[in-house]
């Protein structure tokens, strides 16, 4: 059986791996497919030293912007409370339902802190009160905010 043949990435390749992955694949498919069509180059100790690099960079990257989502997270939290206002019926019961995009602007307006809506979950909210809210500002950082809904 023919040996394997070690390269590495330069593009994302289906089933085999995204860029800059260490990849053991067959000697005639390196030679016949992956090399020819520049998407990957054979894995030298200088290439593996860049790859290593790149990967520390990366990992530095992730961990810097999981510490903003940290320090936006604390931020959000001390705030407290954010006011929505909605028009109101009897007992209570407010016109429509509070949103996502309306979460998002007044946090926007309380904090100058874009969040993005698609990453707020709001709970049916039909009567005025106090309600909590998830923001997830990272894969591994949730918020918990409480927002109040009030009369016009």
């Amino acid at each position: 059986m023919a040996k394997r043949v070690q390269l590495v990435l330069n593009q994302d390749v289906s089933k085999l791996g995204k860029s800059g992955d260490l990849v053991e694949v067959a000697p005639g498919y390196a030679r016949n497919y992956l090399l020819p069509k520049k998407l990957g180059v054979n894995a030298t100790p200088g290439i593996l030293k860049q790859v290593e690099r790149r990967k520390e960079k990366e990992r530095i990257r992730l961990l810097e912007e999981k510490q903003q989502a940290e320090s936006r997270k604390t931020a959000l939290e001390t705030i407290g409370r954010f006011v929505i206002r909605k028009q109101v019926g009897e007992d209570e019961a407010i016109f429509g339902t509070v949103t996502a995009p309306e979460v998002a602007e007044a946090i926007q307006l309380a904090t100058n802190q874009e969040v993005d809506r698609r990453g707020i979950t709001v709970p049916d909210i039909g009567k005025l009160g106090f309600y909590k809210a998830e923001i997830k500002l990272h894969p591994e950082v949730t918020a918990i905010i409480e927002i109040q809904v009030a009369s016009n």
